[in-house]
């Protein structure tokens, strides 16, 4: 991952231009996910929150295919999931956070999932945002994501993950150090 810290956090016009037109296109092709929604008022918050772009331009540029999943009627947030067909291929390889990856003596992995959302400015799905997605369509048919974990199974060195087989969501658990080719992470942003 690279270091966002010397990583201008803000998109040119055209850089924003571009995002939000892929934007749209998705939203239009895909109007089950969003049904009630209108494209013009995600375009309006969008447009009031700018800062967002740089998180769905990280999402995009890695893979994620980000789209609006779902509008939070108390805060008036749109929520962007994470909706590639598999985990998002530049986000894959990884181990759960910090503590996993200091954890292996050997073979680390270039980065952690929790630091790498952190990074680009969006949170990991939990289980119940995992499952809210795969109602959607069919995710994770042949990769799989790593999930936010509840402490009590992280203090014992685990980690959970979900994918879809046999027409199935499944939810398991790894070693928090572990990671594969196959697993990444989703994402989501509140905009």
């Amino acid at each position: 991952m690279k270091n966002t810290s010397t990583i201008r956090k803000k998109l040119s016009a055209d850089e924003a231009a571009t995002l939000t037109a892929t934007l749209k296109t998705r939203f239009e092709k895909n109007r089950q996910r969003h049904k009630g929604i209108e494209w013009e008022e995600v375009a309006a918050a969008l447009k009031a929150k700018p800062e967002k772009l740089w998180s769905l331009n990280e999402m995009e540029m890695t893979g994620g295919e980000p789209d609006v999943v779902d509008h939070d009627r108390k805060t008036g947030e749109y929520i962007f999931f994470d909706c590639s067909a598999e985990s998002p291929k530049d986000r894959r390889s990884l181990c759960y956070d910090i503590e996993a990856l200091d954890s292996r003596k050997e073979n680390k992995p270039e980065d952690n999932v929790m630091d790498m959302a952190a990074a680009m400015g969006i949170e990991l799905l939990n289980e119940e945002q995992y499952r809210a997605l795969q109602l959607l369509g069919n995710f994770d048919t042949k990769t799989s994501s790593w999930l936010v974990t509840p402490p009590a199974i992280r203090k014992h060195g685990g980690a959970i993950f979900g994918d879809r087989r046999y027409d199935h969501v499944f939810i398991y658990h790894n070693g928090a150090s572990s990671y594969y080719a196959a697993r990444g992470f989703r994402g989501a942003l509140r905009v």
